[in-house]
């Protein structure tokens, strides 16, 4: 796997001080997709698009214009507008479609002088927990191309971690841009809800739970990135501002919970090398406690999942019923089950919903970071929905992703950094969770951890 040579703030250090150009970071950027075809992580491209883009900021430049993201190449998730692009969510339904304009975070990270160098493959609505698609085929594990990255922003996480680009803009309703960036090794920011505006864009299935999401090989890139698209807009609604804060690591309250009190199974090599992890951040001066959160009776991953698959029955359910043929398999298998939910079916999923944020608001009453595993799990094969097993217990095509979707519902930052490695090398993450709002207090102890495990 090749490292970025260098960092989104390096690159933007050189093309503003003159070392390079946006020019020239595009050429090179575009080289190394093209290069790395064989992984399937950039589905599109469009080369004249981009070094245009680039002429532009530097021509920007030297008008005396200050870009904090000055040449930055990126990809974007094809799931999010970029204007003039093709994006098509992975589905046949859009193969053509192009977006008509920016989506407000691609619109600031282009006004911060970063350039769009390609779309990242998702699954088909960014859906499935591995990334696979009815257009574009299955994206490939930069360490061992017969595994999956997981899904659904594995593009992005594949371009981030085999160093096509040293950022990508994913999205994540469940998890999707912490548990692939887990399974490659670099870092994965869910921003609170409304942090990042979302849209225009596509019609979202996951009701009031998507955000915007930054990748990036560590935590000061994933920073500069959410500074550049953070803040309310009069077109989201649900955007909000985020508070400034200035706090200490030493004097924040930290647990640790090493299976979100959840009675789910954990591979030994992630249970062990998370403790690990925490006893080195102990050590370091932190103060860890070990607390689980006290969840609400039936709370689970298949309590809230009817609303993931009423959405999409909602969006795509005529579509459906028409030309079932035209679906992914997996993804019309939600559609028909989102098609059979009663009223009171899907009321009872946002109920449980309601239920995991009074939860978690109740914990972060009492704590200021939660650390927890990622995933429980390393890379599992192409063709795989997920790992046959997990901890040595027989595993459910969603056991993967147990650690993420609570935190969605909560409507909470979370970031996963990279905290270890099985026997192969395969890469797993720490999850470090706060409450809704506190998003800079968590980027500022993350980049400490970070720290601390890289030592």
């Amino acid at each position: 796997m090749t490292k970025p040579v260098n960092r989104a703030r390096e690159i933007a250090a050189d093309v503003t001080d003159g070392r390079t150009t946006a020019v020239a970071a595009a050429k090179a950027a575009l080289g190394r997709i093209d290069a790395a075809k064989a992984l399937n992580a950039v589905v599109t491209t469009d080369p004249a698009r981009t070094l245009a883009d680039a002429a532009a900021v530097d021509d920007r430049l030297r008008a005396g214009e200050k870009l904090p993201l000055a040449g930055v190449p990126i990809v974007v998730k094809d799931n999010i507008w970029a204007a003039g692009w093709r994006v098509t969510q992975g589905s046949r339904l859009f193969a053509d479609f192009i977006a008509p304009q920016d989506a407000i975070a691609i619109e600031r990270l282009r006004k911060a002088g970063a350039v769009v160098v390609g779309i990242g493959a998702t699954s088909e609505f960014a859906s499935k927990g591995v990334t696979t698609s009815p257009l574009f085929g299955p994206t490939r594990h930069p360490l061992d191309p017969a595994l999956t990255p997981g899904g659904s922003s594995g593009g992005p996480a594949v371009a981030v971690a085999a160093g096509l680009v040293p950022l990508a803009i994913g999205t994540d309703a469940g998890g999707s841009s912490r548990r692939p960036p887990a399974h490659v090794g670099v870092a994965g920011f869910k921003p609170s809800y409304g942090a990042i505006p979302y849209g225009p864009g596509f019609a979202e299935p996951f009701f009031g739970l998507s955000v915007i999401a930054p990748i990036a090989a560590d935590v000061a890139d994933i920073a500069l990135a959410f500074e550049a698209m953070a803040g309310a807009d009069p077109r989201d609604p649900d955007s909000a501002g985020i508070a400034q804060e200035a706090q200490d690591i030493v004097d924040l309250r930290i647990a640790f919970s090493p299976r979100l009190g959840l009675d789910v199974a954990v591979d030994d090599v992630v249970a062990n090398g998370l403790v690990s992890a925490v006893a080195r951040l102990a050590a370091a001066g932190l103060p860890v406690s070990q607390r689980d959160p006290v969840w609400p009776t039936g709370a689970t991953e298949e309590a809230i999942m009817p609303l993931q698959h009423a959405g999409l029955a909602a969006l795509y359910g005529e579509a459906f019923r028409r030309e079932p043929a035209v679906f992914d398999p997996d993804i019309a298998k939600q559609i028909e089950r989102g098609l059979s939910w009663s009223g009171a079916e899907v009321a009872g999923a946002l109920l449980a919903s309601a239920a995991i944020a009074k939860a978690f608001a109740a914990l972060f009453g009492e704590i200021d970071l939660l650390l927890t595993p990622t995933v429980p799990c390393v890379a599992w094969p192409l063709a795989q929905l997920g790992p046959d097993m997990i901890g040595g217990k027989a595993a459910s095509p969603r056991a993967h992703a147990v650690f993420t979707p609570f935190v969605n519902h909560a409507r909470l930052p979370a970031i996963s950094i990279p905290c270890g490695a099985d026997r192969r090398g395969l890469p797993f993450g720490l999850q470090i969770i706060a409450a809704r709002g506190r998003d800079r207090m968590l980027l500022d102890a993350a980049r400490e951890i970070e720290a601390i495990l890289r030592t």
